[in-house]
């Protein structure tokens, strides 16, 4: 049988309730099978910036993951070497499912239109339908507008099956998902003025934020070497953390 495989990229710095609800509603809206999070390993779009490096926001990822049936993650982009693009990361994750898939790839409408910004973004529309999230100072007239200008005039919006149609391409679906106002940045910034971020993450994520002291200072480029023994995982102590 087809398996139906929802992805979610982002660098996940860190996973807060916001996406782990997305998440939930698009495995039940769009009847996924799985659901992929794949953090990004070098965002191009980040260069310069400062995020964790890849393993401590993989493993933040897999205690918010870990206790849910069907949501499951992938370190693909730490696997392939260069920069992380969307369209790279798409054909592997094809390539490595084994039997037939169906892949629907997660994004907000804001990053929606900023596509054709992406390397190769056309090409995307080509290995997995597209789900686009709602986001507040956005509207799907929007949406409609990119499509039509930027991938193809011959997208067309099909009432019958709730998403937008192509002769070739694959369906772009429009998802009236729960806004949680909720960022990884305002996770970050509350953490290194010392106050709570209780209710924002899970209690897993925030007891590593607190026993490897992330977000207290300036941050650690992406570049920067990673060691092993400098991560402390939770999950190895019977501690409440701060």
């Amino acid at each position: 049988m087809t398996q139906r495989v929802g992805v979610m990229g982002g660098t996940f710095d860190p996973i807060h309730l916001g996406h782990l609800r997305v998440a939930e509603e698009a495995v039940e809206a769009l009847e996924l099978d799985t659901l992929l999070f794949v953090p990004a390993a070098i965002p191009p779009h980040k260069l310069g910036k400062i995020i964790l490096p890849f393993e401590h926001r993989w493993q933040m990822l897999r205690l918010a993951t870990e206790q849910h049936a069907c949501f499951k993650t992938s370190d693909i982009e730490r696997r392939l070497p260069g920069k992380s693009y969307t369209v790279v990361t798409l054909q592997k994750l094809s390539e490595e499912r084994s039997g037939a898939v169906e892949l629907f790839f997660i994004a907000g409408l804001d990053a929606f239109l900023e596509m054709d910004t992406w390397w190769h973004f056309k090409e995307l529309f080509e290995l997995a339908q597209m789900v686009v999230l709602r986001r507040p100072g956005y509207n799907e007239s929007e949406m409609d507008g990119f499509l039509k200008a930027r991938v193809s005039s011959l997208y067309t919006y099909s009432a019958a099956d709730a998403c937008y149609r192509h002769p070739h391409l694959l369906p772009v679906h429009y998802l009236e998902n729960t806004w949680l106002d909720i960022s990884s940045t305002r996770i970050r910034q509350l953490v290194k003025e010392g106050k709570s971020v209780l209710y924002l993450v899970i209690p897993e994520v925030m007891h590593y934020i607190h026993a490897n002291q992330l977000y207290r200072g300036e941050g650690l480029l992406e570049t920067e070497p990673y060691r092993p023994e400098d991560v402390w995982d939770c999950r190895q102590s019977e501690g409440n953390g701060g």
